[in-house]
């Protein structure tokens, strides 16, 4: 089993015992995206947002991973509603990079 399978299979054990914890859902999420699976992490980003509306790092990874699918109606989509949710949370540094992300994008 490799490396990235073990951290996976690690994350998904610790939020069996812990389903609302959105650090773990989020480097979940984040390591399904390093290991190419990107319909799986955008599964984890949204499960996040479902939860914890206010973590905004799952709005711009998710947002970059639905670029990577070439899915950029939702990838905008996604980065507006994480502007509003940091604006809201006073997430000043997620908000720039949210906005900076759309403002590329178009």
């Amino acid at each position: 089993m490799s490396t990235v399978s073990n951290r996976i299979e690690s994350l998904q054990n610790m939020l069996a015992q812990s389903p609302a914890d959105s650090r773990l859902r989020y480097m979940l999420a984040n390591e399904f995206k390093n290991a190419g699976d990107l319909a799986r992490a955008i599964e984890e980003y949204r499960g996040i947002l479902a939860h914890d509306a206010a973590y905004g790092p799952a709005y711009y990874h998710g947002g970059q991973t639905l670029e990577k699918l070439n899915l950029l109606s939702e990838a905008r989509t996604m980065y507006a509603a994480g502007i509003d949710a940091t604006a809201k949370s006073g997430d000043s540094h997620t908000r720039g990079e949210l906005e900076a992300a759309l403002s590329i994008l178009g």
